[in-house]
């Protein structure tokens, strides 16, 4: 460790980490609820029904105490799963979100769903989930139950990544796709009245984001979908005639390692984009560069302001053009604002 990466660690550990305010006008409440499918055996523990925990995010009023970042029990399975210095995971508890306990504003908002990657909580996509928010949107980040590295549900149960150890991570795609399914039931009959029911879409990272084309498949109620550098672990077998957006690294470009964007680009026959990130990396689609580069361990390449901005960008303005029917500029090619993103035209 370098002396300057050392005092980067103190200072966070003194000063705290903040998450990127959100770019939109609208301050963001926040709730969580523990949602349970008892029509569904958990394929993970089947003695079990299925559960989830869900964060909303969503246009409040302003005021309101501010919500935790994720509990210390946690983030301390995180840190120990990806090698992180122990005192890393009490800074990211405390991190300060930009979320608060507060009244959602009145109106019906459009609805996104988003799904972490395999082993990734749900908070690590909190950064897109409040920029969304305070551009209007109502967003329900998904825990899958068995499928971080520790997810708390009631009881003080931390459930662990049973799915982790899977071999073959098509039942586990198809699986979300019925959560996704199942949490729009929920909050369509518990939101009516915030909720538009015609607007829905769904983002993930990593596994998440195969998840929500199979999703889309399912469900003809999600209207669009992006895939943030995942590899597709299902075909849009059918033809995927609703707008979708994938954006990655270069190894999810043309002819890159992963070969399943090249083989599901041809299948989307609607309204569809494929964007490289240069210098991204898998997680910089995450929150993990802004948390990293306040600690004192910053991620190589993308720097962790770009790699923010440039995924807050482009999945608000595409659900912003698909659910809002507001064209914009950005998707339309490359732009001398964002000089890292290319326009794949295989």
């Amino acid at each position: 460790m370098t002396f300057l990466t050392a005092a980067a660690m103190v200072a966070a550990t003194v000063t705290g980490i903040h998450l990127p305010a959100p770019t939109g006008p609208l301050p963001v409440g926040s709730s969580t609820l523990h949602l349970v499918d008892r029509s569904r055996p958990d394929i993970w523990a089947p003695a079990n029904s299925r559960e989830l925990i869900v964060s909303l995010y969503y246009p409040a009023f302003p005021g309101g105490p501010p919500v935790p970042y994720a509990s210390a029990a946690e983030t301390t399975l995180l840190v120990q799963a990806q090698g992180f210095p122990a005192a890393a995971a009490q800074a990211f508890a405390d991190a300060t979100t930009n979320s608060h306990a507060q009244a959602p504003l009145p109106g019906r908002h459009p609805l996104v769903l988003l799904s972490p990657g395999l082993g990734a909580p749900r908070y690590t996509l909190t950064t897109l989930a409040e920029d969304l928010a305070s551009h209007g949107y109502v967003v329900a980040s998904l825990d899958h139950a068995y499928e971080s590295v520790g997810t708390l549900f009631p009881g003080d149960r931390m459930l662990p990544c049973l799915a982790c150890e899977a071999e073959d991570l098509r039942p586990l795609v198809l699986n979300r796709a019925k959560d996704a399914s199942f949490v729009i039931d929920q909050l369509t009959t518990r939101y009516p009245g915030l909720i538009d029911p015609n607007r829905i879409g769904m983002a993930g990272h990593s596994i998440g984001g195969a998840s929500a084309l199979a999703a889309m498949e399912a469900d003809p109620r999600i209207k669009a979908g992006v895939d943030m550098d995942g590899a597709f672990h299902v075909d849009a077998r059918d033809g995927m005639s609703r707008p979708f957006l994938m954006l990655g690294n270069a190894g999810h470009g043309p002819g890159g390692q992963d070969s399943t964007w090249d083989q599901v680009w041809p299948e989307l026959s609607g309204w569809k984009r494929w964007l490289t990130v240069t210098g991204s990396n898998h997680y910089s689609f995450t929150d993990a560069p802004t948390l990293l580069a306040q600690f004192g361990a910053p991620m190589p390449g993308l720097p962790a302001d770009r790699a923010v901005a440039i995924t807050r960008d482009y999945v608000t303005a595409f659900f912003d053009q698909t659910l809002s029917c507001r064209p914009e500029p950005i998707l339309a090619g490359p732009t001398p604002s964002n000089p890292e993103v290319t326009f794949n035209s295989p």
